[in-house]
């Protein structure tokens, strides 16, 4: 009986080359979640690590709302996706601003716990509107419409986080390694004020957007 209720699912015929090769140029192009996790690797693997694992949280808040449906919704309300880019610019340009204001300044002056760093991380992926427009409009064009929709949402949001997840995890000691240099404040100063710079014009873009 199951078999013969497997036989009728048809088989998923999803994108996966156009899938793949446009997640991997998304995922490597800096974002605000690249700033904030490299601003904290350069200064302890361990903020670095609590960082990505933040922002890893965030992507798999987006990916499951997306997969139930709920993100679509919110993004056909205009007031409730205005809302969410309005919130979402004012937390990046915060987090900039607060960059920029202690560039150069002692770790002791900048007290920052593991919670408090990993939840930064959430905050910046789950409140960046354009982390669900991607699996909104990235997931979508990958799944077969002959097959059933849910299989394939969740698959490929996995697949996303984990692509995510595992470029953070060749990052994260790449980043570390030049902790070193950036150590000496005359060199960490110039790099954390661009930084927030970047954090900053991200916000613009997104309420731009």
């Amino acid at each position: 009986m199951c078999s013969n209720e497997w036989r009728t699912i048809p088989p998923m015929h999803i994108a996966w080359t156009s899938f793949l090769l446009a997640l991997v140029v998304i995922t490597v192009v800096p974002g605000p979640d690249f700033v904030l996790i490299m601003g904290n690797a350069v200064r302890s693997l361990r903020l670095g690590v609590m960082a990505a694992l933040g922002v890893v949280t965030g992507l798999l808040v987006h990916a499951t709302l997306a997969t139930l449906g709920l993100s679509a919704l919110v993004v056909a309300a205009p007031a409730a996706l205005f809302v969410v880019k309005a919130v979402g610019a004012l937390y990046l340009a915060y987090l900039g601003f607060m960059t920029f204001r202690s560039a150069g300044g002692q770790a002791a002056e900048q007290p920052r716990g593991n919670g408090n760093v990993f939840l930064r991380g959430v905050l910046c992926d789950l409140l960046n509107p354009k982390v669900m427009l991607t699996f909104l409009s990235l997931i979508p064009q990958a799944m077969d419409p002959a097959a059933p929709p849910l299989p394939q949402a969740a698959l490929l949001s996995a697949v996303t986080v984990g692509v995510f997840a595992g470029f953070w995890v060749v990052v994260v000691p790449l980043a570390r390694q030049l902790g070193t240099v950036l150590s000496k404040p005359k060199v960490r100063a110039p790099f954390e004020r661009v930084c927030g710079t970047a954090l900053i014009a991200m916000a613009a873009s997104v309420l731009a957007a």
